[in-house]
């Protein structure tokens, strides 16, 4: 027998506020529970609709920072504007380019981050706080390059020698601002933008046509790229691209949100930890965590971001180390139990988790019929489990997903909330 048979009688089981009440309900056909599914004695409902979608109120321009395995805005801005309220804080255990983040901070929220990654607060943080367009473009000009530098490695299929001799000179003037403690919100901003252009299929680029830009391929791929395309390096003004993309960040910005995510930024936490361990969190401080974890080996987060860990000057042998990619659903069951007791410390009563699965290995595994368990052990009531149907991306088909049976882009996100 289903445990719920309206959308009101769910609204008024898991005692949404009443502003969220008012949302879902302003359009009661389009939300409906399709069906329920038993995950050992516990029964949950199964929503299925397109709640959102790519081009739904067009994203923030200050998003646009790639990333391997990120989801879109519009899966946070949901949950944040369904189940939270303003100065309420938000969280990302497994932060990637900060696409929750921004988006609370966006709407007002106060933000907390963790992934084991540098590179992720790298891209994260500098966002938060967006310098004016002038002071870049100055800074830009001040910065030192000379044709003389020289890399360790062979990036001569990548980059036109003028090129990956700017890079090597912004590299090593980034390196000394950071070590010698002087550098300061301008240079972190450089910093993020210069690593998400070290590598793409446009002119936006520093390198050659390439891979999709949320990846940087082998030197040996790219050799083959170049023979294939009959392709060489062309030069690319280095400065001209860095502020050129700062003003595509800031494109759509308004003051409002400028203000917002500057104010987030005074109280912002960032944490580089197990996120099964993340002791900065107080108990019971976190109203709403939205977020999508590592897939069982899916995305190999070093090896595809080798070039903006060289950049970065950090060591990939220390980040193998300590990124978690569970082989195996059972050791992925395992980590991911630590994960669950850790947010339901921190979430307080009456707080949600938005905990995004998808169906990997072409669809033999569906990750929620692991995590709804997971999280009924850690104390945590299971909402429901939603899938979001929408047309799959431009970058969903060149990895050639299909018709909503491989990937991670399927959107099923399984719903939490701590009993009050």
């Amino acid at each position: 027998m289903p445990t719920v048979k309206s959308i009101t009688e769910y609204l008024e089981k898991y005692s949404f506020t009443e502003e969220a009440q008012l949302s879902i309900l302003d359009d009661p056909p389009s939300t409906t529970i399709t069906e329920e599914a038993a995950f050992g004695e516990a029964v949950v409902p199964i929503f299925i609709n397109e709640y959102w979608t790519s081009r739904q109120r067009q994203t923030a321009s200050i998003q646009e920072i790639s990333y391997r395995a990120c989801f879109k805005p519009q899966l946070p801005r949901f949950f944040i504007e369904l189940l939270t309220g303003p100065g309420d804080t938000v969280y990302d255990p497994f932060a990637g380019r900060g696409t929750t983040i921004l988006e609370a901070a966006l709407h007002g929220r106060k933000v907390a981050a963790n992934d084991i990654n540098p590179l992720s607060k790298i891209l994260t943080e500098p966002r938060l706080d967006p310098p004016p367009l002038r002071a870049i473009e100055k800074r830009l000009s001040e910065i030192p390059y000379t044709c003389n530098s020289n890399s360790e490695l062979d990036l001569s299929m990548f980059y036109h020698p003028q090129t990956e001799a700017e890079i090597l000179s912004l590299r090593d003037y980034l390196d000394a601002k950071r070590n010698n403690g002087t550098e300061d919100q301008i240079d972190r901003w450089i910093r993020m933008v210069a690593t998400n252009r070290l590598s793409g299929h446009s002119k936006g680029f520093f390198s050659v046509y390439t891979m999709p830009p949320n990846q940087a391929v082998s030197a040996e791929s790219q050799i083959r790229i170049n023979l294939k395309r009959n392709q060489k390096p062309e030069y690319r003004n280095t400065k001209a691209i860095i502020a050129h993309k700062s003003k595509q960040l800031m494109r759509n910005m308004d003051e409002g949100q400028i203000r917002r995510l500057k104010e987030a930024s005074q109280s912002a936490l960032f944490l580089e930890k197990d996120a099964s361990r993340t002791c900065e969190l107080t108990d019971q401080s976190i109203t709403l965590t939205v977020t999508s974890p590592p897939f069982l080996n899916v995305v190999q987060y070093s090896s595809d971001n080798w070039l903006r860990c060289w950049f970065n000057c950090i060591d990939m042998n220390t980040i193998d180390k300590k990124i978690t990619m569970a082989s195996s659903l059972k050791e992925w069951t395992s980590i991911m139990k630590g994960v669950f007791e850790e947010l339901f410390r921190i979430t307080r009563p009456g707080g949600w988790v938005a905990f995004e699965v998808g169906e990997v290995r072409g669809g033999k595994i569906n990750l929620e019929e692991t995590v709804v368990p997971l999280g009924l052990q850690c104390g945590f009531t299971c909402a429901g489990v939603m899938v979001n149907q929408q047309n799959f991306t431009k970058t969903s088909n060149i990895w050639g997903i299909k018709n909503n049976r491989a990937g991670t882009n399927s959107n099923r996100i399984v719903l939490f909330t701590r009993p009050g």
